[in-house]
């Protein structure tokens, strides 16, 4: 099968947060916008389909989520990731963010730490201090570009009252896949700390050709303690339905994340996000191989016009995820002076790196999941300007 991923489609005026939202966000409507984490890309047909399929019945009442939705991420894993879940471990939830919110409630009290690995995806910071949760720090060490965990340090935060972990894998925004003896690692200091793993696994699809996602629950032992989430959304660039999926082997562990959700009165039984999920899961397998070959491409061109073009950037391949984590410290640029040069000389609107905590700063976040085009064109932009600025 054929799938077109160059064909530019205008998102102007759709709501969207990407493009109808960088007024707000960057003070400017004239940006490229390579920031948020949704892709530019139409969604597979088998979504289309299933959506508009469901859109000939007139009625949109409470809805029950179907056995079949349950079955298609029993299916998915297994034939991806040798993954074998059973279905009574499946709790259906609101979204992986509201999930990180839930599982600190659950999992700790008031004062007690959270683990988090900065640089990373912001919500996890605000999940732990929003709910007056100790923040526990334990940054990934950058070594030649490639950043790894740093366990004596890990092992050092759990006995500062550590109970809950909150792991990122593969890792946003750095695009680390963590190999097993790593999270082998991550779970012989959990065992022996009885710390509890939220493993958010939402981009566990997005994996490149030179890496392999395993999933930490597959690696599990009798008693470890594993909250997994996962969803399609990012996969197959459904994020604005919301719908998501919690793997939670342990019945206790269920049990505290379904009473974390009660209490905070949120659920998702949107009509609409069941049909996705379950419709892409179940028949979009040709789109996302397709669609990886295409990321890999653009990765690769971006890596290498980098290289080439502008030394002063550097940037090591992600080994997963359409996100580019740039390292501009050589530029000689404070964070505010490095974002206003990429908004109002270069017209690029990306992600800061500071907004992923302190490790981020002097970086950026560049979002490929658009045409090569629009990646080639903001390139281009990127290495005029900075010719133009000498640096």
């Amino acid at each position: 099968m054929l799938f077109d991923f160059d064909t530019p489609i205008s998102r102007e005026n759709t709501n969207s947060v990407k493009f109808d939202g960088r007024k707000s966000y960057f003070g400017t409507t004239d940006v490229r916008p390579l920031w948020v984490a949704d892709m530019d890309f139409p969604v597979p047909d088998c979504v289309t389909r299933a959506l508009q399929e469901r859109l000939h019945h007139p009625v949109f009442g409470y809805t029950l989520y179907p056995e079949s939705l349950y079955q298609s991420v029993i299916d998915w894993f297994a034939r991806r990731h040798h993954w074998v879940i059973e279905r009574e471990w499946i709790v259906m939830a609101p979204g992986v963010v509201p999930s990180l919110f839930a599982a600190v409630q659950a999992f700790a009290n008031e004062g007690e730490g959270v683990i988090v690995q900065p640089p990373v995806y912001f919500p996890f910071f605000s999940a732990v201090t929003t709910n007056n949760r100790k923040l526990l720090l334990n940054p990934l060490v950058e070594k030649n570009g490639c950043y790894e965990i740093d366990f004596d340090h890990l092992e050092g935060c759990t006995k500062q009252g550590a109970k809950l972990l909150m792991l990122c894998t593969p890792h946003n925004p750095v695009g680390r896949v963590w190999k097993e003896h790593e999270l082998q690692e991550v779970l012989r200091i959990a065992r022996q700390y009885d710390l509890t793993i939220l493993s958010d696994e939402i981009h566990a699809d997005l994996v490149y050709t030179e890496a392999t996602h395993i999933p930490l629950a597959r690696l599990a032992q009798p008693g470890d303690k594993i909250i997994t989430t996962v969803a399609p959304n990012k996969t197959f660039n459904i994020p604005g339905l919301g719908l998501s999926a919690l793997v939670i082997p342990d019945a206790e562990q269920r049990k505290a994340m379904k009473n974390a959700f009660e209490m905070l009165h949120v659920g998702n039984t949107n009509p609409l996000s069941i049909v996705a999920f379950e419709a892409a899961y179940t028949g979009g397998e040709a789109w996302l191989e397709a669609l990886m070959k295409y990321l890999e491409s653009t990765r690769n061109y971006v890596a290498d016009f980098l290289q080439e073009n502008i030394p002063q950037i550097k940037c090591s391949k992600p080994e997963a995820t359409y996100l580019m984590w740039l390292d501009c410290k050589e530029l000689g640029m404070t964070d505010t002076q490095l974002r206003d040069f990429f908004v109002k000389e270069c017209k690029l609107g990306l992600n800061p790196g500071i907004v992923f905590g302190e490790a981020g700063s002097g970086f950026m976040r560049l979002n490929i999941g658009t045409t090569k085009a629009t990646i080639s064109a903001a390139l281009e932009s990127l290495s005029a300007n900075i010719k133009l600025r000498r640096l």
